[in-house]
């Protein structure tokens, strides 16, 4: 059955690829882009491989005007909010404006577009939203135990809505992936840089080092791609999906020895 997905932060990355993998097996896509550039880039992708299915907007989640012009635009069968922003860096000396942007990107934001469309899939009692969590929603990572923090806020938003829109047959599901080379996982690192100081910050340039040597080993995203696509069309997907499969052992492993963890 050919449903109606709308993709936010589709700009690049794994929403891009689900938006066009999507479109190529028939179904109506809304991909959105949050500058222009990008949706210019999205539309004359879309109209060379002639996805006449495949409608491009401009959306930055976080202006309300663009969310609402959306919101009233589209009825959706499924809603896949994959934008987010990672800044890292060590917490106990990160600007606090750079946590609070991401909370308001990944947590805040995603949240109230969703909430726009869970009205009208309560309305119709059906409908899917699937949240791009990460491995980091499930573990700390140090030195962006920030952006941690938003995706742990997340899956506790996405389990709550799980449950209270359980009876209305709307179905939550997250993706949570590792280390990927999109380009994502790179761009949180170089942004340590505009605020750090060596002469001035505590902690120690060596961090840097161990997040390069982190970076030098990210998975092939087609791996997460293929996943995300399995959770958006799946009639009952699971709840939580971790990829790959040597992280979620690891996130497990942590959690069982959380209970005899020292301070």
């Amino acid at each position: 059955m050919t449903k109606t997905i709308l993709i936010t932060g589709a700009g690049h990355g794994f929403a891009k690829t689900t938006a066009f993998i999507l479109a190529e097996k028939g179904h109506n896509v809304i991909a959105t882009a949050e500058i222009w550039p990008q949706v210019s880039e999205l539309k004359a992708e879309a109209k060379a491989k002639n996805l006449t299915n495949l409608v491009i907007e401009k959306l930055d989640v976080t202006k309300q005007r663009e969310r609402d012009y959306l919101i009233k635009k589209y009825d959706i069968d499924i809603l896949f909010s994959n934008a987010g922003l990672m800044e890292a860096g060590p917490i106990g000396e990160q600007p606090l404006d750079l946590i609070r942007s991401m909370f308001d990107i990944n947590v805040f934001s995603a949240l109230e577009f969703a909430q726009g469309f869970i009205k009208k899939m309560v309305a119709k009692k059906s409908g899917k939203i699937v949240f791009t969590s990460s491995m980091g929603g499930l573990l700390t990572v140090p030195y962006a135990s920030a952006y941690c923090a938003t995706k742990h806020a997340l899956e506790a938003i996405a389990e709550g809505l799980k449950t209270e829109l359980e009876p209305f047959n709307i179905k939550i599901a997250t993706v949570n992936p590792g280390a990927f080379d999109t380009g994502f996982n790179d761009r949180g690192m170089d942004s340590i840089r505009h605020w750090y100081d060596p002469k001035t910050n505590f902690t120690s340039e060596q961090i840097f080092a161990g997040f390069e040597e982190m970076l030098s080993q990210q998975f092939d995203p087609q791996m997460m791609v293929d996943v995300i696509v399995d959770v958006i069309l799946s009639d009952n997907p699971n709840f939580r999906n971790v990829c790959p499969q040597p992280i979620e052992d690891y996130i497990k492993q942590l959690q069982a020895d959380a209970w005899t963890l020292k301070s």
